[in-house]
């Protein structure tokens, strides 16, 4: 991978810093970005389709969610606000991006509950109540599927995935695929400005 990727492990991208403005479930959120990391510019519109369309986590819920794939944080920083008595692992390859993540930990008053940490850095003990994702549909379909065999089966029993992912980048054909091949149970809960919001859950 070059540093061109947003999924480059040490982007050579120059990390001119920026700001990201957005709104969820009520709260106003300003999150550090730079360059070379995914959507650097603003919240992707896919993630905004997430954070609108599935159920957030509530005040009460507990254990540990995984933001996978998390960029510069805005899914980690909306987890551990809606859920303060949560952590979150926000999971992902691109050095920069992590610690963009911990900024926006410290800025949304999260610190000690957002944990920005490459894959391997995940103790193998850890399971999730939740697992949230934008997937990074761009590595291509082979990484994207062992991607998903490696995290999905890390939730815990009644756990559950959240995905959204274009359908002209094969939003349908990747819930067939989890279906038919990885046996979860897939629910389209929701379509929007052509993304398709995915629940998972074990069969």
């Amino acid at each position: 991978m070059t540093g061109d990727h947003y999924f480059s492990t040490a982007p050579s991208t120059a990390g001119k810093p920026r700001e990201v403005e957005f709104s969820v479930a009520g709260r106003d959120y300003t999150l550090h970005s730079a360059g070379g990391v995914f959507s650097a510019d603003r919240l992707d519109p896919g993630t905004a389709v997430l954070l609108r369309k599935a159920e957030l986590p509530d005040p009460d819920t507990t254990g540990a969610l995984l933001d996978l794939g998390c960029g510069f944080g805005p899914i980690s920083c909306v987890l551990a606000s809606t859920a303060p008595a949560a952590t979150v692992w926000a999971v992902d390859v691109n050095e920069r991006a992590r610690a963009l993540t911990a900024a926006n930990a410290e800025r949304v008053g999260a610190a000690g509950r957002i944990r920005a940490v490459a894959p391997d850095d995940v103790p193998g003990d850890v399971t999730f109540t939740q697992l949230w994702s934008n997937p990074p549909i761009r590595i291509g379909k082979a990484e994207l599927h062992e991607l998903l065999r490696r995290w999905l089966p890390r939730l815990a029993p009644d756990g559950v995935g959240w995905l959204v992912v274009a359908r002209h980048l094969g939003g349908d054909s990747l819930q067939r695929w989890l279906v038919d091949e990885q046996g979860w149970q897939v629910d389209r809960t929701a379509s929007q400005k052509g993304y398709r919001v995915l629940r998972v859950t074990r069969n």
